[in-house]
């Protein structure tokens, strides 16, 4: 009887396996600490975004002089909450577009928030402030 010595080993070389594993974890190591991520954008008001989210009722304007002005009308910040109050009486649901210079002190755009956020309390009603921003190309859009 002939005996052959070709017996088959089963046998798996698994280090370019491995070399490609170590690889792919260095990549996705160095990779996830290159991505930061940046919970408060200060950079405002400058957007990319193009659409407004809601409908617009009533725009207010801050200006560099800290003027206020409700629907191109000047009112003083005592003036503006039955002013506001006036305007988004026949809605449930209005929204208040902000339009304010980016110089503008944030206790100003507070103020207004504090002023829907008032006439929503009193009259049970749920009106949204929107800032308004302006996109890089310098048109202007609205985001929240």
């Amino acid at each position: 009887m002939i005996q052959s010595n070709n017996k088959i080993t089963p046998q798996f070389n698994s280090s370019s396996m491995s070399d490609l594993v170590f690889l792919l974890l260095i990549f996705f190591m160095l990779t996830s600490t290159l991505i930061s991520p940046n919970a408060i954008k200060m950079l405002l008001p400058q957007s990319t975004s193009g659409q407004t989210m809601a409908k617009q009722n009533v725009t207010v304007s801050i200006d560099d002089k800290l003027t206020y002005y409700v629907e191109n009308q000047p009112k003083e910040l005592e003036e503006m909450e039955p002013y506001l109050e006036a305007l988004l009486s026949d809605t449930q649901e209005g929204t208040v577009k902000l339009h304010a210079d980016k110089s503008v002190p944030v206790q100003y755009i507070v103020n207004v928030i504090d002023a829907v956020n008032h006439v929503n309390q009193r009259n049970n009603t749920k009106h949204k402030v929107i800032l308004a921003t302006e996109a890089p190309s310098s048109a202007s859009k609205t985001t929240m």
